[in-house]
């Protein structure tokens, strides 16, 4: 261990590359060297992430070039572990994994695979092939004139390929959109299909229940395709502004065993290798969960399973770099972690006995923040100015486009 040489590698700029940086540090005390496009606030003025702008980095012609010429830097006996952290950076990262693997270690599925489960339309046909509970779902392509989807308004709207229609923005796009009526879903249909996007539409019921109803899995499946770490969040609250929905911004860990268990068994059974991360939602109409995605990497808010205990860096280094046989650690006990400000979780999270449990993990030492490291924020006024505003701007945003209770 001693004389182990690791050199993280990140693709991104947001609170995911944030959250890996920081575990990398907490754990084994590096920098992290992080690529993006521009400088965002969530990376910008850390300790300990060294940020390259480069606006090529999603090029996917020039990708594999910018990495391997920094891979030339580094002497040989130095471990470089390449992770993305969006969707676009994980899957150029897959597609180019067997190049990139010559010189990073690359904890990911192949391509293969990936194309079967990062378009929602073949990841639930592969869902359905395993047993996993999903919302009813209707696959809409352009030009389709159906509005019979087998089930009532109001439905949600989604892209299938949520990085390709992303790739195609327009003024008022977001993440996802709920049509309450015909009217509304013709609407949100012409204005996706007028601006550039090809792919298909999922059209879903919608699941009563405000956020939290929501779950978030996110699992670690080392180099044989055994899951070695589970760690599932009770999600209090998400973003509401428009392109930021299904974002989590406040998270109690719990355990639910046959659910865990049922995701265990299906990461095993298609061999996926390298951090996963589900959407569910608990469906009180039938007593189910159900997934509305899988991510192929650990998910934006992973500072959650780190911060609870399930330190997301020291499985890719003792899996890929020190070849250690992992035992199964599954997270039963409860943990609270956020990204906003308590007093925001305390207002806006309807289920008061959610909020007092939040409370009671406070005042016992079980809580953490996504922000809030001593070791960054120490005489660095920069970066605390940041995590102030940062909070005084969530609490203007949740004002606007949330209903307190």
């Amino acid at each position: 261990m001693e004389n182990m040489k690791i050199q993280p590698i990140l693709c991104g700029g947001d609170l995911n590359c944030y959250s890996v940086a920081r575990a990398f540090h907490e754990e084994y005390g590096v920098t992290s060297i992080a690529f993006g496009r521009y400088y965002l606030g969530a990376t910008k003025n850390s300790k300990f992430i060294d940020f390259r702008v480069n606006e090529h980095i999603t090029d996917e012609s020039k990708f594999v070039d910018i990495l391997m010429e920094e891979a030339s830097k580094h002497p040989e006996d130095v471990k470089l572990i390449l992770m993305g952290c969006t969707d676009e950076y994980a899957e150029l990262i897959i597609d180019n994994r067997e190049i990139l693997s010559q010189k990073f270690i690359t904890p990911y599925i192949d391509s293969e695979l990936k194309n079967k489960l990062v378009e929602k339309e073949s990841f639930y046909e592969v869902c359905e092939k395993y047993g996993l509970d999903y919302p009813k779902t209707y696959i809409y392509n352009k030009g389709d004139e159906c509005r019979d989807f087998g089930f009532n308004y109001p439905i949600i709207v989604k892209a299938s390929d949520s990085i390709s229609f992303f790739q195609n923005p327009f003024e008022g796009m977001n993440k996802a959109y709920i049509a309450h009526s015909e009217e509304e879903f013709n609407k949100i249909i012409t204005d996706v299909y007028s601006h550039g996007y090809e792919k298909s539409m999922i059209i879903q019921d919608l699941i009563p229940g405000e956020d939290d109803h929501m779950r978030v899995l996110t699992c670690y499946s080392d180099m044989n395709a055994k899951v070695k770490m589970m760690c599932l969040g009770h999600v209090l609250l998400e973003e509401h502004t428009p392109k930021g929905i299904g974002n989590h911004a406040a998270i109690i860990t719990e355990y639910e065993e046959e659910l865990m268990y049922k995701y265990k068994t299906f990461l095993e059974e298609i061999n996926y290798v390298g951090f996963s991360n589900f959407d569910i939602k608990y469906d009180d109409r039938d007593g189910k969960f159900k997934v509305f995605e899988i991510n192929l990497r650990q998910g934006r808010s992973n500072n959650y399973v780190t911060a609870s205990g399930n330190n997301i860096a020291k499985y890719v280094v003792e899996d890929r770099v020190l070849n250690k046989e992992m035992d199964l650690k599954i997270q039963k006990d409860n943990f609270y972690w956020h990204v906003i400000p308590n007093s925001v979780v305390y207002d806006y999270v309807k289920d008061k006995e959610l909020v007092k449990r939040c409370k009671e993990l406070v005042a016992n030492g079980k809580s953490g923040s996504g922000y809030g490291y001593s070791y960054d924020l120490k005489g660095n006024f920069k970066r605390s100015l940041y995590i102030f505003l940062f909070g005084l701007n969530q609490k203007k945003k949740f004002k606007r486009y949330c209903k307190k209770y």
